[in-house]
């Protein structure tokens, strides 16, 4: 058996004990009823998740993804493709977005090349960066598939081996991406499943002007035509319309859920990949936080699938895994809620009037 069918098989809902227990203490902290709102929902579904009244959320990583497009080839992104790889190095160097905003958040970050094109070179395998490529990058998928259907297997199943290899270290995950032109096989992937006409789940992605978003949505709806995704099926999604990194993330969220640990989903990409998981395995979504809601048109339909509120509205979309770390103190805050406020009667303070 697949690795990706005994992770799924070891994926299952929160514990409902855990969450009314959760529930019941909530219920009696000093202040008003349900007073500090979606803070007390979160602590919920910490507990469900994590099977404990003290949600373990202190060992932080952040798992970047890296990968190439042959689609970049259409013209869809204002940046050549040697930025992915370059940015890589910049990761690793600490001089990228998501490590300042890890620092807020004290989070370990991990690049992992899922297929970056340009071969990254002197780095070894350490504990900030992991060498899984599926190949160099995706084929053009407005010619036909982006990958075989076996590699769409192998990069969620590199995903479920980076979160199970990981799991022993980390309490609180968070997903990230790289890969320039990325948004394109994004927003294919939300239309294939939402069925949300291609216009209105396509955004600027690195900031191309009016022209080029038009072209990008042409592309973008020739890549539908050609590849004819079928949404009832994840694998062929994410074969003929998706990107290695994206199966990574997917796999990462499976292998998450399949430990009972929380995992925080970044922006559209990063979500992107929890809608593969999700198709694969809906009860995956019990185990997802969506950090925050990009810009990015496609973002707030692919979270109303996932039927996700996102923690976080920053005007955010830079991707790399930022939204998500920059949401990590809202889920510690979360666990001291439940954690640290007193009941009414631990304090001796008088309960409202009935």
């Amino acid at each position: 058996m697949k690795l990706l069918d005994t992770t799924m098989l070891k994926i299952v809902p929160q514990d409902a004990a855990y969450r009314k227990e959760a529930r019941e203490r909530l219920d009696q902290l000093t202040m008003p009823y349900w007073a500090l709102g979606r803070l007390m929902d979160l602590a919920i579904d910490l507990a469900g998740m994590t099977r404990s009244m003290s949600p373990p959320v202190e060992r932080r990583i952040v798992i970047t993804m890296a990968a190439d497009h042959g689609v970049v080839a259409e013209g869809v992104s204002k940046y050549p493709q040697e930025v992915t790889a370059q940015m890589v190095y910049n990761f690793l160097r600490g001089g990228a977005g998501i490590n300042a905003c890890a620092k807020v958040s004290s989070a370990d970050v991990l690049v992992v090349n899922m297929g970056v094109a340009t071969e990254i070179t002197g780095v070894p395998e350490r504990e900030r960066y992991r060498s899984r490529p599926i190949g160099p990058g995706t084929a053009n998928m407005a010619k036909g598939p982006a990958m075989s259907r076996d590699d769409a297997i192998r990069s969620i199943e590199t995903g479920i081996e980076i979160a199970l290899e990981l799991g022993p270290s980390f309490d609180l995950f968070a997903t990230g991406d790289m890969g320039i032109g990325n948004t394109t096989p994004s927003s294919a992937i939300i239309a294939s499943f939402t069925g949300v006409p291609v216009a209105e789940v396509t955004g600027r992605g690195t900031g191309i002007d009016e022209k080029q978003f038009e072209h990008k949505v042409s592309v973008i709806e020739r890549i539908l035509r050609v590849n004819r995704p079928a949404p009832g099926d994840a694998l062929d999604v994410l074969s003929k319309v998706g990107g290695f990194e994206i199966g990574g993330i997917a796999g990462l969220v499976l292998g998450v859920a399949s430990l009972q640990k929380p995992v925080l989903v970044d922006g559209l990409i990063s979500t992107a990949g929890a809608m593969i998981a999700n198709a694969l395995c809906p009860v995956a979504n019990d185990y997802l936080i969506a950090g925050h809601r990009s810009v990015e048109r496609g973002h707030g339909v692919a979270l109303r699938h996932l039927n996700k509120m996102p923690l976080l509205d920053l005007d955010l979309r830079l991707g790399e895994g930022t939204g998500a770390v920059l949401a990590m103190p809202l889920v510690e805050a979360s666990v001291r809620i439940l954690t640290e406020m007193a009941t009414f009667e631990e304090a001796a303070v008088s309960t409202a009037d009935k």
